[in-house]
Order: structure tokens, then C-alpha cells, then sequence
């Protein structure tokens, strides 16, 4: 019996492994697939601040849909945006809280990820770095001008900021803490 309970705790340990590997693997897969999908439809060409209230409204778009690209100058990352922030959007990507406005809308556009998958070195980011939200009808640049970390229940990060248009990022805090963590880290850009 003291040579069995060994061998099952290493045999059960390695299962973990394997299945947290596999996860992993099937997350890289779907958000460069969903990757791949959204720069088939999107526009580089750059929107100017004085003509983004001219865009039409963006029509059509169901929770689950690949809806753009968010890219990160400072990290050289592009991430595929999601409709939809419930676990199987936020396994393929950054999700976008349906209820926000999206690029052009002129009111707060809101979109989360993971801080160990889409949003690995999301500290990184510093006041007056730029984000990149590349979508059909455009590209939007914002710059990032606040930051702050919140209670992980803390809904009032959600909220109107017509008729200023600006771009709420939200992960989870601390970066490097394991399991559920407990605070919320924002970035503000406009």
C-alpha cells in the first residue's frame, strides 16, 4: 500500500497537467483562428475623432461572432475581439460586454480577458500608450489616460460615457495570483 499511494498521486498529478495543457492548447487554437477569421473583414484604414459619430450603426452582430482585432503597439499583440464575455467568448479572445457601445458609438465600449491567456503583460501598459481596435468599418485609436484597480464585484466600472467615447479594458488583479482573484485592474482610453 506505501508504494500505491505514490504512484496514484503522481499518476493523478499528471492528469492535471495534461488536462490544463490541453486547455491551454485549445484556447491558443480558437483565438488564432478567430484571429485569422476577423482580419479576413477588417479595416486598417484609420478613423479620425472627428468622424467617428459618422459611422453607421454596426448591424447583424450576435453574441459569439468575431468582431475585430484589438492591437497593442506596446506589446506587438493583436487579439481577436468576441461578441460576448461569458466563458466560451473569453476562451477565444477578448470579449466585448454586449451591453456597451462599440467603436464610433460615442459612449463607453467595454472589453475583458484573462490576465494568464489574452492579457499577459496587461501591467505593462502605461498613460498615453495607444490600443488599436480594429473592426469592419475602421480602425480606432485610443490612448489610454487613467487606470484603476477595483473590487472584483464592483459593477459601476459599467456605465454611460455618452457623449464621450471611451474604451474601459478590465482583467482580472493581482497578475501573478493563482486561482479566483479577488480585484478587477481597468484601463481608461480615449
Amino acid at each position: 500500500m506505501r508504494k500505491v499511494i505514490p504512484i496514484l498521486f503522481i499518476v493523478i498529478g499528471a492528469l492535471f497537467i495534461i488536462y490544463a495543457g490541453g486547455q491551454f492548447a485549445t484556447s491558443y487554437f480558437e483565438q488564432e483562428k478567430n484571429l485569422e477569421e476577423a482580419k479576413g473583414f477588417i479595416s486598417e484604414e484609420v478613423i479620425p475623432r472627428e468622424e467617428s459619430d459618422e459611422i453607421e450603426v454596426y448591424s447583424d452582430i450576435k453574441e459569439g461572432d468575431s468582431i475585430g482585432v484589438l492591437y497593442i503597439p506596446r506589446l506587438d499583440r493583436e487579439i481577436p475581439i468576441i461578441s460576448g464575455t461569458h466563458e466560451d467568448e473569453l476562451a477565444r479572445g477578448v470579449g466585448h460586454f454586449i451591453s456597451t457601445a462599440l467603436p464610433g458609438q460615442q459612449d463607453q465600449i467595454l472589453l475583458s480577458g484573462h490576465r494568464d491567456t489574452v492579457f499577459r503583460q496587461f501591467g505593462e501598459l502605461e498613460h498615453g500608450d495607444e490600443i488599436h481596435v480594429k473592426m469592419e468599418k475602421g480602425t480606432f485609436i485610443y490612448t489610454i489616460f487613467d487606470t484603476e484597480i477595483v473590487d472584483a464585484d464592483d459593477r459601476t466600472v459599467i456605465r454611460s460615457t455618452a457623449p464621450e467615447e471611451i474604451l474601459t479594458l478590465s482583467t482580472c488583479y493581482p497578475f501573478t495570483f493563482i486561482g479566483s482573484a479577488p480585484d478587477r485592474y481597468i484601463i481608461y482610453a480615449k
